[in-house]
Protein backbone atom coordinates (compact mmCIF):
# COMPACT_ATOMS: atom_id res chain seq x y z
CA UNK A 1 0.00 0.00 0.00
CA UNK A 2 3.27 2.49 0.79
CA UNK A 3 4.16 1.93 -2.98
CA UNK A 4 0.87 1.98 -4.48
CA UNK A 5 0.14 5.79 -2.33
CA UNK A 6 4.17 6.38 -3.85
CA UNK A 7 2.52 6.34 -7.21
CA UNK A 8 5.21 3.37 -8.10
CA UNK A 9 3.49 0.73 -10.15
CA UNK A 10 3.67 -3.02 -8.65
CA UNK A 11 5.29 -6.33 -10.25
CA UNK A 12 2.89 -8.44 -8.50
CA UNK A 13 4.57 -11.56 -7.66
CA UNK A 14 2.53 -13.25 -5.35
CA UNK A 15 -1.30 -14.41 -5.53
CA UNK A 16 -2.35 -13.64 -1.69
CA UNK A 17 -2.15 -9.52 -1.83
CA UNK A 18 -5.26 -9.42 -4.32
CA UNK A 19 -7.02 -12.65 -2.86
CA UNK A 20 -6.96 -11.16 0.39
CA UNK A 21 -6.87 -7.42 0.13
CA UNK A 22 -8.46 -6.82 -3.50
CA UNK A 23 -11.23 -4.94 -2.50
CA UNK A 24 -9.33 -2.40 -1.06
CA UNK A 25 -5.74 -2.82 -3.07
CA UNK A 26 -7.52 -2.38 -6.19
CA UNK A 27 -9.50 1.15 -5.31
CA UNK A 28 -6.04 2.49 -3.72
CA UNK A 29 -4.14 1.97 -6.77
CA UNK A 30 -6.62 3.01 -9.61
CA UNK A 31 -6.90 6.16 -7.03
CA UNK A 32 -3.31 6.62 -7.57
CA UNK A 33 -2.79 5.86 -11.02
CA UNK A 34 -0.70 2.67 -10.65
CA UNK A 35 -0.41 -0.58 -12.51
CA UNK A 36 -0.54 -4.01 -11.21
CA UNK A 37 2.03 -6.07 -13.35
CA UNK A 38 1.71 -9.90 -12.72
CA UNK A 39 4.25 -12.10 -12.17
CA UNK A 40 2.35 -14.96 -12.14
CA UNK A 41 2.94 -17.15 -15.51
CA UNK A 42 -0.93 -17.57 -15.75
CA UNK A 43 -1.69 -13.71 -15.00
CA UNK A 44 1.31 -12.82 -17.54
CA UNK A 45 -0.02 -15.33 -20.19
CA UNK A 46 -3.32 -13.94 -19.81
CA UNK A 47 -2.07 -9.88 -19.70
CA UNK A 48 0.41 -10.11 -22.78
CA UNK A 49 -2.81 -11.84 -24.77
CA UNK A 50 -4.67 -8.75 -23.79
CA UNK A 51 -2.34 -6.29 -25.11
CA UNK A 52 -3.49 -4.19 -27.79
CA UNK A 53 -7.28 -6.18 -27.43
CA UNK A 54 -10.15 -3.26 -27.06
CA UNK A 55 -12.14 -2.56 -23.93
CA UNK A 56 -14.64 -4.72 -24.17
CA UNK A 57 -13.20 -7.08 -26.27
CA UNK A 58 -12.52 -9.82 -23.68
CA UNK A 59 -15.55 -12.36 -23.70
CA UNK A 60 -13.71 -16.14 -21.43
CA UNK A 61 -10.46 -16.66 -19.40
CA UNK A 62 -9.03 -20.13 -19.42
CA UNK A 63 -6.65 -20.94 -16.84
CA UNK A 64 -4.06 -23.69 -17.65
CA UNK A 65 -3.53 -26.15 -14.93
CA UNK A 66 -0.82 -29.13 -14.76
CA UNK A 67 -3.04 -31.18 -12.24
CA UNK A 68 -0.42 -31.64 -10.39
CA UNK A 69 0.94 -34.52 -8.48
CA UNK A 70 -1.81 -36.33 -8.59
CA UNK A 71 -2.91 -35.68 -11.67
CA UNK A 72 -3.00 -39.57 -13.42
CA UNK A 73 -3.50 -40.59 -9.75
CA UNK A 74 -7.25 -42.46 -9.80
CA UNK A 75 -9.63 -40.83 -6.80
CA UNK A 76 -9.79 -43.86 -4.87
CA UNK A 77 -5.83 -43.76 -4.33
CA UNK A 78 -5.80 -40.39 -2.81
CA UNK A 79 -6.44 -41.82 1.39
CA UNK A 80 -3.18 -43.39 0.81
CA UNK A 81 -1.15 -39.95 -0.21
CA UNK A 82 1.83 -39.32 1.57
CA UNK A 83 3.68 -35.97 2.01
CA UNK A 84 6.28 -37.07 -0.14
CA UNK A 85 3.91 -38.06 -2.67
CA UNK A 86 2.40 -34.66 -2.71
CA UNK A 87 5.41 -32.68 -3.49
CA UNK A 88 6.66 -34.72 -6.48
CA UNK A 89 5.35 -32.21 -8.85
CA UNK A 90 5.56 -33.23 -12.98
CA UNK A 91 6.62 -30.10 -14.73
CA UNK A 92 7.71 -27.39 -12.36
CA UNK A 93 10.84 -26.71 -9.11
CA UNK A 94 8.41 -25.14 -6.89
CA UNK A 95 8.13 -24.44 -2.98
CA UNK A 96 6.56 -27.49 -0.77
CA UNK A 97 3.18 -24.82 0.12
CA UNK A 98 2.52 -24.10 -3.66
CA UNK A 99 3.37 -27.15 -4.64
CA UNK A 100 0.59 -29.09 -2.04
CA UNK A 101 -1.85 -26.24 -4.00
CA UNK A 102 -1.22 -27.55 -7.28
CA UNK A 103 -1.85 -31.17 -6.02
CA UNK A 104 -5.35 -30.00 -4.36
CA UNK A 105 -5.79 -27.45 -7.69
CA UNK A 106 -6.00 -24.65 -4.75
CA UNK A 107 -3.21 -23.16 -6.82
CA UNK A 108 -5.94 -22.72 -9.80
CA UNK A 109 -8.48 -21.78 -7.44
CA UNK A 110 -6.45 -18.76 -5.89
CA UNK A 111 -5.54 -18.30 -9.49
CA UNK A 112 -8.94 -17.36 -10.36
CA UNK A 113 -10.05 -14.92 -7.83
CA UNK A 114 -6.86 -13.19 -8.66
CA UNK A 115 -7.76 -12.77 -13.03
CA UNK A 116 -11.21 -11.74 -11.32
CA UNK A 117 -9.36 -9.24 -9.99
CA UNK A 118 -6.78 -8.28 -12.17
CA UNK A 119 -8.77 -8.57 -15.18
CA UNK A 120 -12.49 -7.43 -14.16
CA UNK A 121 -14.01 -11.18 -15.49
CA UNK A 122 -16.98 -12.72 -14.16
CA UNK A 123 -16.47 -15.76 -12.02
CA UNK A 124 -18.61 -17.17 -14.85
CA UNK A 125 -16.38 -16.35 -17.13
CA UNK A 126 -13.36 -17.77 -15.93
CA UNK A 127 -12.22 -21.56 -16.71
CA UNK A 128 -10.01 -24.04 -15.90
CA UNK A 129 -8.42 -26.88 -18.08
CA UNK A 130 -6.18 -29.47 -17.10
CA UNK A 131 -2.76 -29.35 -19.35
CA UNK A 132 -0.46 -31.52 -18.33
CA UNK A 133 3.01 -30.43 -20.28
CA UNK A 134 2.46 -26.99 -18.96
CA UNK A 135 3.30 -25.20 -22.36
CA UNK A 136 0.15 -22.80 -22.86
CA UNK A 137 0.46 -21.01 -19.60
CA UNK A 138 -3.25 -19.39 -20.30
CA UNK A 139 -5.38 -18.08 -23.35
CA UNK A 140 -8.37 -15.83 -23.20
CA UNK A 141 -11.42 -15.50 -25.84
CA UNK A 142 -12.03 -12.60 -27.33
CA UNK A 143 -15.96 -11.36 -28.04
CA UNK A 144 -15.16 -12.99 -32.05
CA UNK A 145 -14.37 -16.11 -30.58
CA UNK A 146 -10.54 -16.14 -31.41
CA UNK A 147 -8.83 -17.68 -28.47
CA UNK A 148 -5.37 -15.90 -27.91
CA UNK A 149 -2.41 -18.08 -26.24
CA UNK A 150 0.78 -17.14 -24.76
CA UNK A 151 3.19 -20.22 -24.74
CA UNK A 152 6.48 -20.90 -23.30
CA UNK A 153 9.28 -24.08 -21.74
CA UNK A 154 7.67 -23.93 -17.82
CA UNK A 155 10.26 -21.44 -16.43
CA UNK A 156 9.12 -18.23 -14.75
CA UNK A 157 12.27 -16.14 -15.95
CA UNK A 158 9.89 -15.06 -18.73
CA UNK A 159 7.20 -13.78 -16.98
CA UNK A 160 8.91 -12.28 -14.25
CA UNK A 161 11.12 -10.53 -17.30
CA UNK A 162 8.02 -9.43 -18.95
CA UNK A 163 6.33 -7.87 -15.97
CA UNK A 164 9.59 -5.83 -15.36
CA UNK A 165 10.31 -4.81 -18.79
CA UNK A 166 6.36 -3.87 -19.66
CA UNK A 167 5.69 -2.59 -22.36
CA UNK A 168 8.80 -3.19 -24.02
CA UNK A 169 10.33 -6.82 -25.37
CA UNK A 170 13.77 -7.16 -23.74
CA UNK A 171 15.78 -9.43 -26.70
CA UNK A 172 17.15 -12.53 -24.68
CA UNK A 173 20.03 -14.84 -26.00
CA UNK A 174 19.18 -18.66 -26.65
CA UNK A 175 22.48 -19.75 -24.92
CA UNK A 176 20.81 -18.22 -21.49
CA UNK A 177 16.92 -18.47 -22.74
CA UNK A 178 16.45 -21.70 -24.92
CA UNK A 179 13.28 -21.08 -27.51
CA UNK A 180 9.94 -22.99 -27.82
CA UNK A 181 10.39 -25.79 -29.91
CA UNK A 182 7.44 -27.36 -30.73
CA UNK A 183 8.58 -30.24 -31.92
CA UNK A 184 10.54 -30.86 -28.82
CA UNK A 185 7.57 -30.06 -27.19
CA UNK A 186 5.56 -32.79 -28.57
CA UNK A 187 1.76 -33.35 -28.17
CA UNK A 188 -0.32 -30.20 -26.39
CA UNK A 189 -3.30 -31.92 -24.61
CA UNK A 190 -6.05 -30.16 -22.65
CA UNK A 191 -8.78 -31.97 -20.53
CA UNK A 192 -11.45 -31.07 -17.88
CA UNK A 193 -10.66 -31.47 -14.48
CA UNK A 194 -12.11 -33.94 -11.84
CA UNK A 195 -14.10 -32.42 -9.70
CA UNK A 196 -14.00 -35.05 -7.35
CA UNK A 197 -10.42 -35.08 -7.30
CA UNK A 198 -9.91 -31.43 -6.81
CA UNK A 199 -12.93 -29.95 -4.68
CA UNK A 200 -10.70 -27.19 -4.08
CA UNK A 201 -11.83 -25.47 -7.46
CA UNK A 202 -15.40 -25.58 -6.32
CA UNK A 203 -14.66 -23.98 -3.05
CA UNK A 204 -12.67 -21.08 -4.38
CA UNK A 205 -15.30 -20.76 -6.38
CA UNK A 206 -17.87 -20.06 -4.04
CA UNK A 207 -15.49 -17.96 -1.99
CA UNK A 208 -14.79 -15.76 -5.09
CA UNK A 209 -18.63 -15.11 -5.53
CA UNK A 210 -19.12 -14.29 -1.63
CA UNK A 211 -15.97 -11.68 -2.12
CA UNK A 212 -15.19 -9.52 0.71
CA UNK A 213 -13.29 -10.91 3.57
CA UNK A 214 -14.48 -14.81 2.09
CA UNK A 215 -11.21 -14.79 -0.48
CA UNK A 216 -8.87 -14.05 2.33
CA UNK A 217 -10.19 -16.26 5.08
CA UNK A 218 -10.00 -18.88 2.16
CA UNK A 219 -6.46 -18.29 1.02
CA UNK A 220 -5.20 -18.25 5.14
CA UNK A 221 -7.51 -21.01 5.96
CA UNK A 222 -5.71 -23.10 3.42
CA UNK A 223 -2.23 -21.63 4.25
CA UNK A 224 -2.78 -23.12 8.00
CA UNK A 225 -3.67 -26.39 6.61
CA UNK A 226 -1.21 -26.93 4.00
CA UNK A 227 0.95 -26.46 7.14
CA UNK A 228 -0.96 -28.91 9.12
CA UNK A 229 -0.62 -31.65 6.60
CA UNK A 230 3.06 -30.75 5.80
CA UNK A 231 3.78 -31.56 10.02
CA UNK A 232 1.47 -34.72 9.15
CA UNK A 233 -0.75 -33.48 11.44
CA UNK A 234 -3.97 -34.02 9.17
CA UNK A 235 -4.48 -36.14 5.93
CA UNK A 236 -4.55 -34.85 2.49
CA UNK A 237 -8.14 -35.33 1.77
CA UNK A 238 -8.33 -33.13 5.41
CA UNK A 239 -7.10 -30.34 3.62
CA UNK A 240 -10.09 -29.18 1.41
CA UNK A 241 -12.78 -29.65 4.57
CA UNK A 242 -10.76 -27.92 7.29
CA UNK A 243 -10.36 -25.18 5.00
CA UNK A 244 -14.18 -25.09 4.44
CA UNK A 245 -15.34 -25.23 7.66
CA UNK A 246 -12.98 -22.30 8.62
CA UNK A 247 -15.30 -20.26 5.54
CA UNK A 248 -18.44 -21.37 6.27
CA UNK A 249 -17.66 -20.42 10.37
CA UNK A 250 -16.81 -16.95 8.50
CA UNK A 251 -20.04 -16.27 6.88
CA UNK A 252 -21.74 -14.69 9.61
CA UNK A 253 -18.75 -11.98 10.07
CA UNK A 254 -18.06 -11.60 6.32
CA UNK A 255 -17.16 -8.18 5.59
CA UNK A 256 -18.11 -7.65 1.90
CA UNK A 257 -16.25 -3.82 1.95
CA UNK A 258 -13.32 -4.27 4.24
CA UNK A 259 -10.43 -2.08 5.60
CA UNK A 260 -6.71 -2.71 5.60
CA UNK A 261 -6.91 -3.66 9.34
CA UNK A 262 -10.22 -6.17 9.03
CA UNK A 263 -8.43 -8.31 6.47
CA UNK A 264 -5.57 -8.60 8.25
CA UNK A 265 -7.85 -9.65 11.40
CA UNK A 266 -9.82 -12.26 9.60
CA UNK A 267 -6.41 -13.51 7.74
CA UNK A 268 -4.82 -14.33 11.45
CA UNK A 269 -8.57 -15.46 12.66
CA UNK A 270 -8.60 -17.98 9.69
CA UNK A 271 -5.09 -19.45 10.72
CA UNK A 272 -6.32 -19.77 14.19
CA UNK A 273 -9.66 -21.31 13.69
CA UNK A 274 -8.09 -24.14 11.59
CA UNK A 275 -5.58 -24.97 14.18
CA UNK A 276 -7.92 -24.86 16.79
CA UNK A 277 -10.51 -27.14 15.11
CA UNK A 278 -8.08 -29.52 13.94
CA UNK A 279 -6.04 -29.37 17.83
CA UNK A 280 -9.66 -30.13 18.69
CA UNK A 281 -9.80 -33.63 17.12
CA UNK A 282 -6.24 -34.54 18.01
CA UNK A 283 -4.22 -31.98 19.95
CA UNK A 284 -1.23 -33.70 20.56
CA UNK A 285 -0.63 -33.30 17.33
CA UNK A 286 -0.54 -29.82 16.43
CA UNK A 287 2.23 -27.54 17.60
CA UNK A 288 1.74 -24.81 19.51
CA UNK A 289 1.31 -21.58 17.67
Amino acid sequence: MAAIEAGKDICLANKETLIAGGPTVLPAAAKHGVSILPADSEHSAIFQCLQGLPEGGLRRIILTASGGAFRDLPVSELPKVTVADALKHPNWAMGKKITIDSATLMNKGLEVIEAHYLFGASYDNIDIVIHPQSIVHSMIETQDSSVLAQLGWPDMRLPILYTMSWPERVPCSEVTWPRLDFVKAGNLTFRQPDHAKYPAMELAYSAGRAGGTMTGVMSAANEAAVELFLEEAIGYLDIVPVVEAACEAHRVELVERPSLEEIVHYDQWARRHVRESVAKRAPAAVPAL
